[in-house]
């Protein structure tokens, strides 16, 4: 299989009020639109961002109504502060505030009129010096004690 490109479609109730959020305040822009359908696109994203209006019935059925809950939009930045302060001067309410997380990890959140959730990161914390996400050294100090929390040994 080749993957020629790559999106995530969220159902939404107002389909224009979350294009608008990530066009105004993210830098995307509109690739397509339809009736209850927008497509997003930046170069630099890796992947487009679709809404879909719920309820719409090219949907499955078993899915038409479902929310994007519980899913975190994440964009990897390389001004993290800068970012913050850019969306504070735009008015934009921060959700979850700048926190670090002990693998590296620095990160916010923002909702946009719908409650999806978006979350802009940075891997500069402190735990970040030995490893960042995809290059497998994240992995490689818990896997390489096999007996940890075994009784057996």
């Amino acid at each position: 299989m080749k993957i020629s490109s790559s999106a995530v479609s969220l159902n939404v109730d107002d389909v224009e009020a979350s294009a608008g959020f990530l066009t105004r305040h993210f830098g995307f822009t509109e690739q397509l639109a339809a009736a209850g359908f927008a497509s997003l696109a930046r170069d630099d994203a890796g992947m487009n961002v679709v809404f879909l209006r719920r309820g719409l019935p090219t949907l499955p059925a078993d899915q038409r109504d479902d929310h994007a809950g519980g899913l975190i939009l994440a964009f990897v930045v390389d001004d993290l502060e800068g970012e913050l302060a850019r969306l504070r001067g735009e008015g934009v309410a921060i959700t979850m505030p700048l926190t670090e997380e002990e693998w590296g990890e620095r990160a916010f959140q923002v909702r946009d009129p719908n409650g999806v959730i978006v979350q802009l990161v940075d891997w500069n914390g402190s735990g970040a010096q030995t490893a960042t996400p995809g290059d497998g050294a994240a992995d490689s100090d818990a896997a390489g004690d096999d007996t940890a929390g075994d009784d057996t040994q």
